[in-house]
């Protein structure tokens, strides 16, 4: 609610002088009677009339409070905006091989992207978001959908095991450019996240980065991973045990696939330089929007009008009924 003249609203200080002359007003009329002692008295029970005897006073301050507000026109708004958005289309890609599970990221490697991915997609609600997931193989997860809850429920299912294991980026990232390929969105953009080198499937990275460049689709790559030894958890028959792995893949063909179509290679190698990166790419990645506003304003002072009324009505029959005052 909105107010048309609110410098009315300053007549509502008015009402702090108005009580201090009541309050003054009654001390001074307040009669006295000399007795021998008052323990007695006090324990004779108020009357209703004594109970009652501020009530029209409330009753004409509401309603002297209820005419300014009314004065002040208060405005109840509907609004409504319609917006026009370039479009952009995103496909991500994430490796979840046997190495993904690697703990240098917090939990692993696998959570991690999955934690970050997950604020990347709510800060982008207007766009179209879909996953694909490879490991050995490839898989759509969910595709392209502006349904971003959905989406996120089925990114919280991707875990390891899902399929076979090795890393097939080339097969991955196909897989990400054969789902986006006829989208209509004016920007298209693929984020491929992987620990690894391809190791499996018929396609090259290259060859799939080539195919992607020839229908306009724009490639992030994240390698992710510390620098140095890691430590991967293993499952045996005694229990959870760790294997030292030295944390590498093949930065260069993220960069050429980076490269090739017009993207930008990043490396990840903890939680808060992933969450950065998807920083990065949210505001290279930016929807356009056009907002037009539309504002239809009703009037509410007849409300109050009505309030001032009713108080003051009833501060009229209180005063000359039940409180009426007899000289």
């Amino acid at each position: 609610m909105t107010f048309h003249n609110p410098e009315y609203l300053f007549l509502l200080l008015l009402l702090i002088p108005i009580v201090f002359w009541y309050l003054k007003e009654m001390h001074k009329s307040e009669a006295s009677l000399q007795i021998s002692t008052h323990q007695n008295v006090v324990k004779f029970p108020k009357s209703k009339k004594l109970k009652l005897r501020h009530v029209p006073f409330i009753l004409r301050t509401l309603a002297i409070a209820s005419i300014i507000l009314a004065l002040a026109r208060p405005q109840a708004s509907n609004s409504w905006r319609t917006k026009s958005t370039e479009g952009i289309d995103i496909m991500m890609a994430l490796d979840i091989s046997g190495t993904m599970i690697a703990e240098d990221l917090k939990p692993n490697r696998i959570e991690a992207a999955k934690a970050v991915a997950t604020e990347f997609i709510l800060s982008r609600p207007d766009d179209n978001i879909g996953l694909v997931v490879f490991a050995g193989e490839s898989f759509t997860q969910c595709p392209l959908t502006s349904d971003h809850a959905v989406l996120i429920n089925l990114f919280n299912a991707v875990k390891f095991g899902l399929i076979e294991d090795g890393t097939a980026i080339g097969l991955g990232l196909a897989n990400a450019v054969n789902r986006i390929k006829d989208s209509k969105a004016k920007s298209k953009v693929i984020i491929l996240l992987t620990d690894g080198s391809n190791n499996r499937g018929d396609i090259a990275p290259i060859t799939a980065a080539e195919i992607a460049k020839t229908f306009g689709i724009r490639i992030y790559t994240i390698g992710v991973g510390s620098h140095g030894i890691v430590n991967i958890p293993v499952p045996t028959p005694l229990g959870i045990q760790y294997q030292q792995m030295q944390s590498e893949f093949d930065e260069k063909s993220l960069q050429e696939i980076a490269g090739i179509t017009g993207g930008k290679y990043f490396r990840a190698t903890d939680n808060s330089k992933l969450r950065r990166i998807y920083q990065e790419i949210d505001q290279l990645e930016k929807t356009k929007i056009s907002v037009r506003q539309y504002n239809k304003k009703n009037e509410q002072f007849f409300m109050f009008s009505l309030f001032a009324f009713l108080f003051l009505i009833s501060e009229v029959l209180l005063r000359n009924t039940l409180l009426r005052r007899i000289p």
